[in-house]
């Protein structure tokens, strides 16, 4: 498999004219980022069952509870479903008691998410237990490996922020 992808690449540069090292190892660094992320993310997201909520009930009340109360659209867009999936997540969040939904005071057709203190509170104490399960995880790297993680996170963080900067 990665040897065909490196293949790709190797023949996608030639056919773009890109023929220099440093590019191809960005598409190779760019390559296991995304072989990490995925990974690490199934793995932080293990201790989530314990909340009781699911995978998309818990993104979508993180998007409230970092982000503040947004529209069914906003909330929709932010989880990239279309509106009536969002209709339904909410409703559960509502029925949860993790979130309320108001009608907007100036659109009667307009309706505002907004995460409850129990909502905060489920979702801080999920985030606790992913937190916890990667420094588990991260307990058998030494303080060198440590701080060039920590490092890299950060540009990371900042390549992300660039891009969400430059998008709007």
């Amino acid at each position: 498999m990665r040897n065909s992808f490196v293949k790709l690449i190797v023949s996608n540069a030639k056919l773009s004219g890109m023929t220099c090292p440093a590019e191809l190892d960005r598409f190779e660094v760019a390559d296991k980022l995304h072989s990490a992320a995925i990974h690490l993310l199934r793995h932080a997201a293990k201790p989530d069952a314990q909340s009781g909520q699911g995978p998309a009930r818990l993104s979508a009340l993180s998007v409230l509870v970092f982000g503040g109360p947004k529209t069914l659209g906003e909330l929709a867009a932010a989880e990239r479903v279309k509106a009536p999936t969002m209709s339904r997540i909410a409703a559960g969040l509502k029925r949860a008691g993790l979130a309320r939904i108001q009608k907007d005071g100036k659109d009667a057709r307009r309706i505002q998410i907004s995460a409850t203190a129990k909502g905060e509170r489920v979702l801080q104490e999920a985030r606790q237990r992913r937190i916890r399960a990667l420094a588990e995880a991260l307990a058998v790297l030494g303080p060198g490996e440590l701080t060039a993680l920590q490092g890299a996170a950060e540009i990371i963080e900042r390549v992300v922020r660039e891009r969400v900067i430059r998008a709007n």
